[in-house]
């Protein structure tokens, strides 16, 4: 996923999946993890640096919508 630059995706929660995400985390070099996850990983992961925990909202404007776009991503499926 380089397109994302800085960002570490968190791909699954299976316990191997969880324990993968927590080493990569404590291996890099940052001040801060910002935790943009449905669930706290924070509260599960046993990280060496503080995190901060952030929530958002999809507001849709416009075409194509999220829906338009799985839609049409399962259609060519």
């Amino acid at each position: 996923y380089q397109q994302i630059g800085a960002l570490l995706p968190a791909m699954g929660y299976s316990k191997e999946q969880l324990q993968e995400l927590e080493e990569t985390i404590n291996k890099t070099p940052a001040d801060l993890v910002v935790v943009a996850t449905p669930i706290n990983l924070g509260k599960i992961l046993n990280l060496n640096k503080p995190y901060v925990r952030v929530k958002y909202e999809l507001q849709e404007i416009g075409r194509p919508t999220l829906q338009d776009i799985i839609v049409k991503f399962f259609r060519g499926v």
